[in-house]
């Protein structure tokens, strides 16, 4: 005679995102989308004008999914709620756009989502802040605790600003904003929080390697969700955000 399975299931079925992680899923969606328009436009000498229309659809559909689950929140309309609304509306409207861009040329769809990334993830960060408040949930120890240096490359990292390269044996990490450092990202990599896409992000220059896409585990996501906007954890040094580099020189961080 088997022994019953315990309360009945069969196996562990996984929790639902949270608003947060929606909508830190939902930026990965779009610079999955803006990765393969890149992608078109570097290599590809010929593509269909519909290429993007099914991603297009896809994240149209993702987006008010997020914002349907931001809905049934039933946060008190503050402006950071508001503002996230708005947000989530206006990013529904520009990927239903691309879907009506197959008379246009591809970098017109291109350019509808270039700051959907950033604008989910900003998104999350009002949400996340305003959750806490509602329900003190700021007290809530995360599983692992991140220093403010990782805490800020999963925030460039969500934004999709962060990639990867190889050069003659020498391994670098290209960021926009936050300073992510090679022993940054490995330390990220170690702790499942972060993973390389080989060869998903256009080349930094016209006839240069592909490069590879550093995003978000669904174990990064969880974490990112869990810290975006706290202060820095006890005992971490402040991250500071060096000014943005010229865009001739954007940074790469050297191995050693």
């Amino acid at each position: 005679m088997t022994t019953p399975p315990v309360e009945g299931l069969l196996f562990e079925i996984p929790a639902p995102p949270t608003s947060v992680e929606r909508l830190l899923l939902l930026a990965a969606q779009y610079t999955r989308h803006n990765d393969m328009l890149d992608l078109l436009l570097h290599t590809s000498t010929y593509y269909e004008p519909d290429a993007h229309i099914a991603s297009a659809r896809r994240l149209a559909s993702a987006t008010r999914t997020a914002l349907q689950a931001l809905t049934n929140e039933r946060l008190y309309e503050s402006p950071e709620v508001a503002d996230a609304t708005v947000r989530l509306q206006q990013l529904t409207f520009l990927s239903t756009a691309c879907t009506a861009c197959t008379d246009q040329p591809l970098p017109m769809a291109r350019a509808l989502t270039a700051l959907a990334p950033e604008a989910a993830v900003e998104s999350a960060v009002r949400v996340a802040g305003e959750i806490r408040r509602r329900r003190g949930s700021a007290t809530d120890v995360p599983d692992l605790q991140l220093t403010a240096t990782q805490d800020l490359a999963l925030q460039e990292i969500a934004r999709g600003h962060v990639v990867a390269t190889t050069s003659q044996g020498r391994h670098y990490v290209h960021f926009r904003d936050a300073r992510v450092l090679i022993g940054t990202l490995r330390s990220l990599e170690a702790n499942d929080l972060v993973e390389r896409v080989p060869q998903s992000a256009p080349p930094a220059f016209v006839g240069g390697p592909l490069q590879d896409r550093v995003r978000l585990t669904s174990a990064g996501t969880a974490a990112l969700a869990r810290t975006i906007g706290l202060p820095p954890a006890a005992g971490s040094p402040p991250a500071t955000v060096p000014p943005p580099a010229p865009a001739s020189a954007q940074t790469a961080a050297r191995s050693r």
